[in-house]
Parts: C-alpha cells; sequence; structure tokens
C-alpha cells in the first residue's frame, strides 16, 4: 500500500509546474480564475434575468389581463411560462454547480502555489 501511494504521489508532484516558474505560475493562475469569475457573473445575470422573465409571465397569467385573453392565448402564455421556468431551473442549476467547480480549483491552485513556494525554499536552504 505504501509503494502506491509513493507512486500516486510521484505522479502528483510530476504534474506540478518547475519552482523556477513560481511567479510566472502564480500570474497564470491569477488570470485563470478571473477567467472563470467573468464567466460565472454571465451564468448569475442570465439565471437572472430568466427568473424575473418568469416572474413577469407569472404576473401576466394570474392578472385580469391573461384571463381577458382566449383560451388559445392563455395556454400559450402559460406553456411559454414552463418553458422559461425550466430553463431558468437549469441555468440556475449549471450557475451554482459552476460556481462550486471554481471553489474548488481556487483551493486547489492555492495549495499548489504553496507547494511549490515550500520546494523552492527547500531547494533554496538546501542550495545555502
Amino acid at each position: 500500500m505504501e509503494k502506491g501511494s509513493d507512486g500516486l504521489r510521484e505522479r502528483l508532484l510530476a504534474r506540478l509546474p518547475q519552482p523556477e516558474n513560481v511567479a510566472a505560475y502564480r500570474e497564470e493562475t491569477t488570470i485563470l480564475l478571473a477567467k472563470h469569475e467573468k464567466a460565472l457573473w454571465w451564468d448569475k445575470w442570465s439565471f437572472k434575468i430568466l427568473a424575473y422573465c418568469a416572474m413577469a409571465l407569472w404576473f401576466m397569467c394570474a392578472s385580469d389581463w391573461g384571463q381577458r385573453l382566449g383560451h388559445r392565448a392563455s395556454v400559450s402564455l402559460w406553456s411559454a411560462l414552463g418553458f422559461v421556468l425550466i430553463g431558468g431551473m437549469s441555468l440556475g442549476m449549471q450557475y451554482f454547480i459552476n460556481r462550486s467547480k471554481v471553489e474548488i480549483l481556487k483551493e486547489v491552485k492555492q495549495v499548489q502555489l504553496q507547494v511549490l513556494e515550500l520546494q523552492a525554499s527547500l531547494r533554496k536552504n538546501g542550495a545555502e
């Protein structure tokens, strides 16, 4: 069992960038996380816009205006409300899943940077 974990440890450490490139890796990580945050912002607002559209459709369906429509128009309005609700729920789930992924990515990148800094300091202390 110990032999297997040593192999896993070596494979994980092999995937890290070299400690000489810690500053470049930190900058690259910052750019990557900023890109993900921007994408999350758009996901959040698309979810909110669909939620507001669903509320507006619901008020239209439930108000006197919706009652005055013919049967076909009323059914079409309720059907549109259903589709907007389903789309909004799927966008909401997508946003929450992506937000969780970005949070996990942040933690992983932070740990990677800490490991790289430790490796660089160990090599520096070993060279002195």
